[in-house]
């Protein structure tokens, strides 16, 4: 069902987890459409469901009902591979927590999305440099993680969701694990690339200062998404 300005977007998105005899519903019924250069956040109190609705909408897991689509396509109709393909050529993931590779280097962990997807290394090589450069990280190309600081080691991986261009990032508080001013630093980063490269985002966040800066502002209680 693609609609020609929308990258992503659910109907009817429901999640129930069973826990022992009882049936925990996360989600409920939830709509939301993500057009081509939206900025999108989500807030809500811990344990109410936000990265679980990050994590569906992202095909990384199969909601309990509803459906997902990705640029028209419909994920839980695809097989495990080709939710993957999807996920390479159309969205990007920011976390909290940065998730790089230890053993590999800031440009070898910024390249792997496009190895992954077939670019010839020295390709993805060049391209992950220039993008690390142009976020000020041009000097720590051959550090690895633990060389690097909190801040480096998020534009890092910020740079890693980005570098494939993908029509949709979607951030699990992507600043909660550091400092206002690293945060505001990495924040404006991501508002820059979303206005130069017209991608998606959409961010999960607890802070009130920077979702107020997003086009839209959604609030997910006991598993209700609502506009604020």
């Amino acid at each position: 069902m693609p609609f020609s300005n929308t990258i992503l977007r659910c109907q009817h998105l429901g999640m129930i987890y069973s826990e022992g005899p009882n049936d925990v519903e996360v989600l409920k019924d939830v709509d939301l459409q993500i057009d081509k250069g939206e900025r999108i956040a989500i807030v809500g109190a811990s344990g109410s469901g936000k990265s679980t609705l990050l994590h569906l909408l992202g095909g990384l897991d199969l909601p309990s009902s509803g459906s997902v689509w990705i640029d028209g396509q419909e994920m839980s109709g695809v097989s495990d591979k080709k939710r993957g393909e999807i996920r390479n050529k159309y969205l990007g993931f920011v976390y909290q927590f940065h998730h790089l590779l230890p053993e590999f280097t800031a440009v070898e962990n910024v390249a792997m999305p496009l190895l992954i997807r077939g670019v010839d290394t020295n390709e993805a090589n060049e391209q992950a440099s220039a993008l690390l450069s142009k976020i000020g990280l041009g000097h720590r190309l051959e550090h690895r993680p633990i060389e690097l600081s909190g801040g480096e080691r998020q534009r890092a991986a910020i740079a890693r969701a980005l570098v494939s261009k993908p029509g949709c990032v979607l951030a699990d508080e992507p600043t909660g694990n550091l400092d206002h001013k690293t945060a505001e630093t990495v924040f404006n980063m991501m508002l820059d690339l979303n206005e130069h490269s017209n991608t998606a985002l959409v961010m999960v966040t607890h802070d009130l200062g920077l979702a107020s800066r997003m086009d839209k502002i959604y609030q997910l209680v006991d598993g209700v998404l609502s506009q604020s």
